[in-house]
């Protein structure tokens, strides 16, 4: 303790009384705030502070019951389902392969489980499905190509660029999208035919209407082709896609009054039909 000194004599008393005066002097320019003007502060504050947060755990609390009617309710359910690319096989068709209906959940489509769905068809080459905000569900697909129709008891069976006989898609009308194979019993001939067309340019494919099977002794693998224009072809399935990639610069040199047959068995050359031989052909010519 410091002695303060009052005359000759140092006062412990007279340090107390200083420092008290110092306090007075700084109390009355307001620099020291007393202790019971601060609580009602300090009070207000933890009450300010206490309310933000009931009012933050009040919102998440009904952010997350709305969640839930809205996860259980109509609103979470896919709307809308849009597809593209499909070409013989209806929107219809494969949204039921989907499985995704009016009652299935958008947040619960598993886009890869619904692709693997789809692409179990024989004839959905590739899948792919996306989710489009709020609630649509955006499929699209690839189609294995019909390079031909198998013909068979009044029947037309669709035959893939992958070799694969559609049995359970057949029709019963003659298509326009593809030739239809007349005649044909080997199955080895038909894949390595089906291989053939599969290589042609989907233009020279679109103008085959028939190609009947027609081996001869010089030639086991004879096919005959009719084309849409009136021009016969008679050619192998060895070199079929070679030689009739051909077909549009070879039909561009002929007189297209003239129609007749195109041999490509080996190298090509042009003999008119006779009169009388054109008739008849037309006349036996398959459906």
């Amino acid at each position: 303790m410091f002695l303060f000194k009052c005359g000759n004599v140092f006062c412990p008393w007279a340090r107390m009384w200083a420092l008290d005066k110092k306090a007075v002097n700084a109390m009355e320019k307001g620099k020291v705030v007393v202790l019971e003007d601060r609580v009602p502060k300090l009070k207000e504050r933890r009450r300010q502070k206490a309310n933000r947060r009931l009012i933050l755990y009040l919102f998440f609390f009904f952010l997350f019951i709305l969640c839930v009617l809205y996860f259980q309710s109509p609103l979470s359910a896919v709307r809308h389902v849009e597809v593209s690319g499909n070409r013989h096989l209806p929107a219809e068709r494969i949204i039921s392969l989907s499985g995704i209906t009016k009652r299935t959940s958008f947040w619960k489509v598993n886009e890869q489980n619904v692709e693997a769905k789809i692409a179990r068809h024989p004839e959905i080459k590739e899948a792919t499905v996306k989710k489009r905000l709020p609630n649509t569900i955006v499929i699209d697909v690839r189609e294995w190509r019909r390079v031909a129709y198998v013909y068979n008891r009044q029947t037309f069976f669709p035959l893939l660029e992958n070799g694969q006989l559609l049995k359970q898609e057949a029709v019963k009308t003659a298509p326009s999208d593809a030739p239809v194979l007349v005649g044909w019993k080997s199955g080895e001939a038909i894949a390595e035919m089906t291989g053939q067309l599969a290589e042609l340019p989907a233009a020279v494919l679109g103008a085959i209407s028939e190609i009947h099977y027609k081996p001869t002794g010089e030639y086991k693998d004879r096919v005959v082709v009719y084309m849409n224009d009136g021009y016969e072809v008679s050619a192998t399935i060895h070199n079929f896609a070679d030689k009739l990639s051909h077909y549009p610069s070879i039909i561009a040199e002929l007189d297209r009054n003239v129609k007749g047959v195109i041999h490509l068995e080996v190298g090509s050359y042009f003999v008119p039909y006779e009169p009388t031989k054109k008739e008849d052909d037309d006349e036996t010519k398959s459906p």
